[in-house]
């Protein structure tokens, strides 16, 4: 842990030998993430935003069964329930009066971030960066103000699409330092999934949803069926789903591979194969084109920007659109949303919203976007925001001055 720890400063926690390996991994993500041990959580949703917010989340459904399982208990044992959306906001705070209080010490509270790369190793924050039920008992916290607190949580997921929607947290004291809490989390989570699938409108006939971003193999939900698509139909899929009129074979083509050497034998053979998993009457011919209503998480993150709600679509884009692929089609489409969302969180000027795209596997590099955060972000927030943009700018300045040495210049 301790080459991993910013020189000069103290280590943010134990670092014994028999330190648990979720928890390590979690205090080197928030080292790189720069999280002060010593800091607070930030309060990003206020009251008018957070009740308008929070009524329109998917979670907002599952909050019945969440309370039914968890409120008793919660409020019994001197416990808090709390919900947070996806990006590791609160949702939902509530329980025991006294704990209540006592936890707006360290705002935890609805509306403020708990998100791993913003507060450090926390059981709902680490939860959603792991996608996996996690408990942090008192000392494994990564900040000073939580270390006397043990909390349990688990990720729920969109029953539909395999989606984070958010993470489901019992929050409380040294009571809840038993494995039994992990296991009571993660069935309110499984209990919260199971409802929304009993909520969810039926799919109508021929109805298809496709999930394609942070994943380089896509999800598509047919007839009642989650079919896990190889990389080349990922691609198909992708492509077809944003040209819902069809496309030709030569359009098809040119629009998979890079090597104009590729025969349309070879098209059809991968085309074959796509029809055989979905079933003839999924994929249809002259033109290519998927039958029924096609409902893409790519498309869904366009409709949300060019509505304007910057903040859902940032919540709806768990990464870039099949990020390995090499597809031309797929990177022009890749490319395009990423630059959409990325000017229009910039535009924004939002700490939060530009802090999630900053720290995140594929915006870590993006100076564009450090260099919006530190113009965004709280005085006391700035320094390791700072840091950050200067190491950034000292690479790309090294990285020029050796193109130039090997005479190797780009045209602006």
């Amino acid at each position: 842990m301790s080459d991993a720890w910013v020189a000069g400063e103290a280590e943010p926690g134990p670092v014994a030998g028999d330190t648990r390996p979720v928890v390590a991994a979690s205090w080197r993500r928030s080292v790189r993430a720069r999280v002060s041990p010593d800091g607070a959580a930030r309060v990003e949703l206020e009251e008018d935003e957070l009740t308008a917010y929070r009524a329109g989340h998917p979670l907002a459904a599952a909050m019945p069964v969440i309370r039914e399982l968890m409120g008793a208990y919660a409020t019994d044992g001197e416990h808090l329930l709390a919900v947070c959306d996806a990006a590791g906001r609160m949702l939902w705070v509530e329980g025991h009066p006294d704990t209540l209080r006592k936890a707006r010490g360290m705002n935890f509270v609805a509306g403020a971030r708990w998100s791993e790369s913003a507060a450090g190793t926390n059981a709902p924050g680490t939860a959603l960066a792991v996608d996996r039920p996690v408990q942090v008992v008192a000392a494994e916290h990564f900040r000073h103000s939580v270390r006397a607190w043990t909390c349990a949580a688990a990720p729920v997921h969109d029953p539909r699409t395999g989606r984070v929607l958010g993470a489901v947290d019992i929050t409380g004291g040294a009571g809840l330092a038993h494995p039994h809490s992990l296991g009571f989390v993660q069935a309110v989570a499984r209990a919260a999934e199971s409802q929304l699938a009993l909520l969810a409108p039926a799919p109508a006939t021929g109805d298809l949803r496709l999930s394609a971003l942070g994943r380089d193999e896509a999800v598509l939900s047919v007839g009642g069926r989650r079919v896990r698509l190889g990389r080349r139909h990922s691609e198909i899929l992708v492509l077809l789903a944003h040209r819902p009129e069809g496309v030709s074979g030569d359009g098809l083509l040119t629009l998979l591979y890079e090597d104009e050497s590729v025969t349309p034998v070879t098209l059809r053979a991968e085309l074959s194969r796509l029809r055989a998993l979905l079933g003839p009457d999924v994929l249809r011919s002259r033109p290519y084109r998927l039958a029924g209503t096609v409902e893409a998480d790519f498309t869904a993150v366009d409709r949300r920007l060019a509505s304007g709600a910057v903040a859902a679509a940032a919540a709806e884009y768990p990464g870039p659109l099949l990020p390995s692929s090499t597809a031309p089609g797929v990177v022009r489409l890749r490319e395009r949303l990423a630059g959409r969302l990325r000017a229009a969180l910039v535009d924004r000027g939002d700490p939060g919203l530009l802090a999630d795209w900053a720290y995140s596997t594929w915006g870590e590099d993006d100076v564009v976007v450090w260099r919006a955060l530190c113009a965004a972000v709280p005085a006391p927030q700035l320094p390791p925001v700072r840091a950050r943009l200067d190491s950034l700018e000292a690479e790309l300045s090294t990285g020029a001055t050796d193109l130039q040495r090997t005479g190797h210049h780009t045209r602006p």
